[in-house]
């Protein structure tokens, strides 16, 4: 398989703090990044706390801290 193929889409997980559409909780929700397009997907992991979602996470992810520029409600990114 082809390093480059491998790359076309990458897959990032986005963890909420009570965003507005899930006000108990917190909610990690799958992301897909393309060339040239962002999208989120269907894919949500839900949780009382931050722990409870982050061991929900698939294996194998890194941990990225939020950009000041991200909705206050961006806890962290894993991909």
């Amino acid at each position: 398989m082809n390093a480059a193929a491998d790359l076309d889409v990458i897959e990032q997980w986005v963890v909420y703090d009570r965003p507005a559409d899930y006000p108990t909780g917190f909610i990690a929700r799958r992301w897909e990044i393309t060339r040239g397009y962002v999208h989120w997907t269907a894919d949500s992991i839900k949780g009382d706390t931050l722990q409870a979602v982050r061991r929900k996470l698939p294996r194998g992810l890194v941990k990225l801290t939020r950009a000041p520029e991200d909705d206050p409600r961006i806890v962290e990114a894993w991909t």
